[in-house]
């Protein structure tokens, strides 16, 4: 396996190789009295699995042109205008008669890779040696003494590529154990472009039909439907369904479905609580609350299992340009899933849980075949009314909900309301045909519905949002500060002494991406920039937006590390770090046992 990165100036084209089995380094350039060595970048090509970021969006198409023999001049148009225009490549291909060649085998990392960020941030988020933007400005000219530079650039790059080949591991092993499987190249698809793939694949096996994206009218608008499992008892319940029901739903310009004003502006008080119903789902409006489980009590969370396959299977919800034969496609999957993953075997089910959950969002997409912004509302909104039936039947026996949120709820009650809990959510199974699934927990801490911290019996942690291990889904943002409230909160572990013992630098760490370029002391640090709290910089001073000035946010009192050090930094404000915690401990409402 090679990973490749290519970079093109007016005068200067350079494609690089490396193999990160044996860390060598292969540049192939053009410029004014050099020719590329088509040769040999055609056989490297041709021989090897290559791996990229934005490969077929852009380095392939460069390449592919290159080999015919095209001048660095035409290179340097066709990057600009794959940049500047957003034409796809594949179209600006076409149009030159050009195609990639059958014969390359390559895996684009950038569709795979979750989070939609650029490849210096994804380097970032992994811990990266070296954070580097572009060295010099695309429309500049490259004179002989620039070009070492930019081989050094792209050698950076090539090391991040391939530090993200690594952390992708697992889901390209699944991608391409579902290519055999399918006979489709799946491996540099998202979960998403997958679930579409696979589905238009078993559906023209079936039907024999090429499928499309829906052209809907501009003055297209639906109905929720009664899904004949929703009843509710209060007043303000059976309104709110009453308005639903009755409302005609529009699209946005984007093919996106409108929020009703009066839905956006209606909480539904039940209990102590209150909830919000949205688009995507339901959630309740807590903030700064702290549970922890006293003797006798029972904190546990009611998930439901695959909740929104559930539903479309449940409602028989067929794309309309699709057909029936979607539900029969759809439902084998579903079905073979949870055979799978009763079985035990967790490659299959993992591999069929990325066909089920990624065709659910296609429903929202207008350039997907699987576009049906009715059935997405149809299902979205039966979930989030499904949820609310539960929580009614809870307070109505006495048993608080302290917090729901899309799938699921967590309730707190006495252990002598667990035969009432257990007949409720029984009962709200068979009237709703979903399954419930129980976690308990030992203390709960909310920031707010979308920021928590659970913490479970055997004294491991559960967190969403700033709580969450964010891996390549989210940027560093002083990873230590969360880390010690966590530890505060499961074990009683000091503030102070989780922040001063940690020897990993990236624990300090914050990245960001900063649109126009960030400077700090006159320096350019480039678009994607990390740094960390010390206490050799003044607070009064800060990394700034090149373009206007405005300080990047939380680099007050910072230290720049586009670059990690060989040893932990002498410098590093503790201090700081701990006042923050303090401060998140109080944000979720925590409070000392007694």
């Amino acid at each position: 396996m090679l990973v490749l990165d290519t970079e093109i100036y007016r005068d200067y084209l350079l494609i690089s190789f490396k193999d990160p089995s044996t860390q060598k380094v292969r540049h192939f350039e053009a410029y004014e009295g050099k020719e590329l060595d088509r040769r040999t970048v055609s056989g490297l090509m041709r021989s090897y699995l290559t791996v990229s970021f934005n490969g077929n969006g852009f380095d392939l198409p460069l390449i592919a042109f290159a080999l015919t023999g095209a001048s660095v001049s035409s290179l340097k148009a066709m990057a600009d205008r794959i940049i500047m225009s957003k034409t796809p490549a594949w179209r600006i291909l076409r149009d030159a008669e050009l195609s990639i060649p059958r014969a390359w085998d390559h895996i684009d990392l950038m569709e795979v890779a979750p989070g939609q960020a650029s490849l210096k941030i994804y380097g970032g988020r992994l811990g990266a040696a070296r954070m580097q933007d572009l060295p010099i400005e695309p429309d500049a000219s490259i004179s002989p003494e620039q070009r070492d530079l930019m081989r050094r650039y792209c050698e950076n790059d090539l090391d991040t590529t391939a530090l993200l080949y690594e952390a992708l591991a697992k889901p390209l092993k699944l991608r391409g154990e579902m290519s055999q499987e399918y006979g489709l190249d799946l491996r540099s698809k998202s979960d998403a472009q997958i679930a579409e793939t696979v589905i238009k694949s078993e559906l023209s096996n079936l039907s024999g039909k090429t499928y499309r994206a829906p052209k809907l009218p501009s003055d297209y608008g639906f109905r929720y439907r009664d899904p004949g499992v929703i009843a509710f008892e209060s007043e303000q319940l059976q309104k709110v369904y009453a308005d639903i029901r009755r409302h005609r739903f529009t699209l946005s310009d984007n093919g996106s479905v409108q929020m009703p004003d009066w839905l956006k502006a209606t909480k539904l008080k039940i209990g102590d609580a209150e909830y919000q119903m949205g688009i995507g789902g339901l959630h309740s409006c807590e903030k700064r609350q702290y549970v922890k489980r006293d003797d006798g009590m029972v904190l546990s969370d009611w998930d439901v299992a695959s909740y929104y396959p559930n539903i479309i299977l449940q409602q028989q919800l067929a794309p309309e340009t699709l057909g029936r034969d979607f539900l029969r496609v759809y439902g084998s999957i579903v079905k073979r899933r949870l055979a799978a993953k009763a079985a035990g075997d967790k490659s299959t089910a993992d591999t069929l849980k990325i066909c089920v959950n990624g065709s659910f969002g296609k429903l929202g997409s207008k350039y997907s075949a699987l576009y049906s912004p009715d059935l997405l509302i149809q299902t979205t909104i039966t979930g989030q009314l499904a949820l609310l039936m539960l929580i009614e039947r809870m307070e109505k026996a006495g048993v608080r909900v302290i917090s729901a949120n899309t799938d699921g709820i967590v309730v707190y009650h006495p252990q002598c309301l667990m035969p009432d809990v257990e007949r409720i959510t029984w009962d709200w199974m068979l009237d709703t045909s979903y399954t419930l699934e129980r976690t308990d927990y030992d203390a709960i801490a909310s920031r707010d519905v979308n920021n928590y911290l659970a913490v479970k019996p055997d004294g491991s942690t559960k967190g969403k949002g700033c709580f969450a291990d964010g891996g390549l889904m989210k940027n560093p943002d002083q990873r230590i500060v969360y880390k010690a409230v966590a530890e505060k909160i499961a074990s009683g572990t000091p503030i102070a002494q989780t922040v001063t013992e940690s020897n990993n630098v990236l624990d300090f760490v914050t990245v960001r991406q900063v649109k126009g370029g960030a400077v700090w002391r006159g320096e350019k640090l480039g678009k994607a920039v990390r740094f960390y709290l010390s206490r050799s910089v003044p607070e009064d001073e800060c990394i700034k937006y090149a373009k206007n000035g405005n300080r990047v946010p939380k680099s007050a009192g910072a230290m720049p590390l586009m670059d990690l050090p060989y040893s932990f930094p002498d410098d590093i404000d503790y201090s700081a770090y701990i006042v923050a915690a303090e401060k998140l401990l109080c944000e979720v409402g925590y409070k000392e046992k007694g």
